[in-house]
């Protein structure tokens, strides 16, 4: 089969692998009808290392199932399933807990000899806590909506759940990617009323407008810090969503929060080291986020988007083949497409 592999900084392809294999009796195998590119996939694109190896790309897809094995019992041969970004068996006590990518038992795509999504098929790990079944058939729609469940929209949940939003507090969103915009949308449907957006595109920014941001502010740095001061009388906002990952993201964080508030990070940090002292401590911040449990949202974000109440795959503004994923990840670092749709 086609799969998306990475040998490099900036050297993305498309090659011929093996075709994936039932191997335990708790694998799927999973025919991928819709993947894409993700944002923290641009993080190897600029770093790294070569390796003539390479490595499997993708960790978002919607697929049907091709086959399974003796023990699944969830889903079946042609049910079209969500995939999360991570496997896992979601009965260890992490996973009942609500922090299924921290399973005891699980993993994540392209590592550890799973496949990446960015491919025509994968392998599916413990299928039965891993996969949720969508009531559509592959031409839906809904397809690009269901898409953003394996991650983004999730993960932008995910911030706006730690961080405590709801209809009383105010929000800053600072990052304008695909996940900072489904932040706004979480943000807005879980009750917010005001969600000032930190974003300086403004074909994306409109789209925040869109799913419900009432400010925007352009300005970043010392300059957007004291934007949002000004719009908040001087104070901040209670919960602050930081969706980009970089260090001058998570100083503007510190800089905007309110006396008390909540910074939620779920962009993927990249770097090690930040201010934890009085900036956070003498002003009663909370400091909270991490990688996004998407299978525990799921099934509670799934129905809004199968009503139409809600339309998260707007995020998307490119769709390529599978052959042209490359081309995508150029596209996405160019800033020239917000997300980009990959059909093998």
């Amino acid at each position: 089969m086609r799969a998306t592999y990475m040998f490099g900084a900036g050297d993305v392809r498309v090659i011929d692998v093996p075709d994936p294999e039932i191997e335990q009796p708790t694998d799927a195998l999973v025919r991928v009808v819709a993947a894409c590119v993700c944002g923290s996939d641009l993080h190897p694109y600029h770093g790294m290392p070569a390796d003539e190896n390479g490595k499997p790309m993708g960790h978002e897809f919607v697929g049907v199932v091709e086959q399974t094995g003796s023990a699944v019992s969830s889903v079946k041969a042609g049910d079209l399933v969500i995939a999360p970004f991570a496997w896992q068996d979601n009965t260890c006590d992490f996973c009942r807990e609500g922090f299924q990518t921290s399973c005891r038992h699980g993993g994540f795509w392209a590592a550890g000899g799973i496949g990446g999504g960015q491919a025509e098929a994968v392998r599916v790990p413990l299928a039965d806590g891993t996969l949720v079944k969508a009531p559509v058939g592959e031409d839906s729609a809904l397809l690009p909506s269901l898409l953003t469940l394996s991650d983004v929209f999730a993960t932008g949940h995910h911030a706006a759940v730690r961080a405590g939003v709801n209809a009383r507090t105010s929000v800053t969103v600072i990052g304008d990617g695909a996940v900072g915009l489904l932040a706004v949308l979480s943000a807005k449907r879980l009750g917010a009323e005001r969600i000032i957006l930190m974003g300086r595109h403004k074909a994306r920014t409109d789209l925040g407008l869109e799913f419900g941001a009432t400010e925007v502010v352009a300005e970043r740095g010392e300059e957007g810090i004291a934007k949002v001061l000004e719009l908040t009388g001087g104070d901040g906002t209670h919960t602050v969503l930081e969706c980009v990952g970089h260090m001058p993201a998570y100083e503007q964080a510190l800089g905007v929060a309110r006396v008390g508030g909540v910074i939620s990070r779920v962009g993927v940090p990249q770097y090690t080291d930040g201010d934890i002292g009085w900036t956070l401590f003498g002003r009663n911040l909370t400091l909270t986020g991490g990688p996004a449990p998407v299978r525990q949202y799921i099934e509670e974000l799934l129905p809004d988007v199968l009503s139409g109440a809600i339309d998260p795959g707007k995020v998307f503004d490119r769709t390529v083949s599978l052959e042209q994923t490359p081309d995508a990840y150029r596209a996405m670092d160019d800033r020239e497409a917000l997300k980009v749709l990959v059909r093998p």
